[in-house]
């Protein structure tokens, strides 16, 4: 897709071939034009105004770029006004600046006009330097590199330093036309000064270089249509940037309606075959019940039950609302005392912080910690398969959701989703369905100069679980759309 600058370029390079407006014969022609510039070129050299430039190569018919109509003429830029490069009053003469006299940078140009400068010199800098007082109307280019091609024109009288080029227009040569036919050729420019350490054009490549000199009318003609269609170039810009954004989001907005319509039960169609999910809940609360009476677990406070006031949308008859506390163990980790290399040095035991979470997957960490620190902490080795929500941080950490493919501890700003019952498909689509309630995690948090989730906020976080058979056909089709759309926006 043409982008805006390549609009742009495309308006001036029809403009300076003559394409943008049409010739008129009572407007002269641009040989006429040259004569009368000429003129007063040889005028200012009498008056002392200019110096006189060693004579420029007449353009020959090779030269040309572009054909340009018969009433235009081809000529050097150094042709159609006083081109001077600038100068830095020494720097080790402090009086030579802070005067009056507006002292101009290329960092100071800005592709349009200029009202002000930051930085003056004095009259004494003035003196004893090269630099010129260009005049209002002047057209800047800077030489040097980064900005190399950038432009402007005087609204003031200024100096400029040496990177800066400054061309006062011979009467006939309208400074506008200039600074459009220089903006039309900053890529020409930009490639001569291509090669060195850092890209710099001289005033002799500028002045030798080529434009096609329509009269004056005309190309007082051919600045108002260009000025006149830049307004539509810039509603383009805008409206490009926009589709650019749009196109951006597109994939985290696929996601999200993607995994919107699968935890509301619209994604795939139910089958009335399918275990409902109270079956799949049994079970998990019976394990539950077992591994407390067998002490493995702790005996937890009863969970409030949920209100309709809770459920944000409505589910098929074959789902169940719960809460997270209700199909997993929710446990959290800690920090061993850094300075005791007991619990770090020589340690296998990978041990995960909230910076991890970034991932779908957990596969390594970047810490370890010893037996030892088990042992003699509350650390607690969770299995594979476990998922990690981040409970702190101020930015996009919060609220992300990770997969253990190792066993492993964590440290506190980690909260752990430990199954009861081992179901791939279970511990998968909780993953999507925190994915879809990423936000919705992230507002739970409290605080204000370090806001969290705390585990009972989790606990008691309702999710809507489907019969087990159709959350595999959920995660099935999920992943079929993403791949026939060409993201990968799960992280897979």
């Amino acid at each position: 897709m043409m982008t805006a600058e390549d609009l742009k370029y495309s308006i001036l390079q029809l403009a300076m071939c003559g394409k943008l407006v049409d010739q008129r014969s009572e407007e002269g022609t641009g040989e006429g034009l040259y004569k009368k510039m000429q003129a007063d070129k040889t005028r200012l050299i009498r008056e002392h105004k200019i110096k006189k430039d060693k004579p420029l190569a007449e353009v020959t018919i090779e030269e040309l770029p572009f054909e340009v109509p018969q009433n235009w003429k081809a000529v050097r830029v150094g042709e159609i006004g006083s081109w001077s490069a600038g100068a830095t009053p020494s720097r080790s003469h402090p009086e030579y600046y802070g005067g009056n006299i507006p002292w101009l940078k290329t960092g100071d140009l800005n592709d349009g006009d200029i009202y002000e400068v930051p930085e003056f010199i004095t009259e004494e800098g003035v003196q004893h330097s090269s630099v010129r007082l260009n005049p209002v109307g002047s057209v800047l280019m800077a030489m040097y590199g980064a900005t190399i091609g950038k432009l402007g024109i005087l609204q003031i009288e200024a100096t400029t330093n040496q990177a800066c080029c400054a061309c006062i227009c011979y009467e006939g040569m309208w400074n506008k036309y200039l600074f459009y036919y220089l903006l039309s050729q900053r890529k020409n420019y930009i490639a001569m000064g291509a090669g060195g350490a850092q890209p710099n054009i001289s005033k002799d490549k500028i002045v030798n270089s080529i434009i096609a000199l329509p009269p004056l009318a005309e190309q007082k003609r051919i600045v108002a249509k260009i000025e006149e269609l830049m307004p539509f170039v810039e509603q383009y810009a805008a409206a490009s940037t926009k589709l650019n954004t749009l196109n951006a989001s597109f994939p985290e907005m696929m996601k999200k309606s993607i995994l919107q319509e699968a935890v509301q039960g619209k994604l795939v169609p139910q089958d009335p075959n399918d275990e409902p999910a109270s079956v799949l809940l049994k079970k998990i609360a019976e394990e539950k019940k077992r591994l407390i009476k067998e002490g493995k677990i702790k005996t937890q406070k009863p969970l409030p039950e949920i209100t309709e006031d809770e459920i944000p949308f409505d589910i098929p008859e074959s789902w169940e609302w719960v809460r997270i506390g209700e199909i997993f163990k929710v446990g959290t980790g800690m920090t061993p005392l850094k300075g005791n290399s007991l619990f770090y040095d020589g340690g296998t035991i990978p041990w995960i912080t909230s910076s991890l979470t970034s991932e779908r997957y957990i596969k390594q960490a970047n810490s370890f910690v010893t037996q030892y620190a088990v042992e003699n902490t509350t650390l607690t080795v969770y299995p594979a398969h476990s998922l990690i929500i981040a409970m702190y941080g101020q930015g996009k950490t919060r609220g992300q959701v990770s997969e253990l493919l190792i066993n492993a501890t964590t440290n506190q700003a980690c909260a752990v989703l430990e199954y009861y019952i081992y179901y791939p498909e279970l511990i998968e689509y909780t993953y999507y369905y925190f994915m879809f309630n990423y936000d919705v995690l992230r507002k739970k948090a409290e605080g204000t100069s370090q806001p969290n989730l705390n585990l009972k906020k989790i606990v008691e976080t309702i999710i809507p679980i489907p019969p087990l058979n159709e959350q595999r056909r959920i995660i099935a089709k999920t992943k079929e759309i993403i791949n026939g759309i060409g993201h990968s926006l799960l992280n897979d």
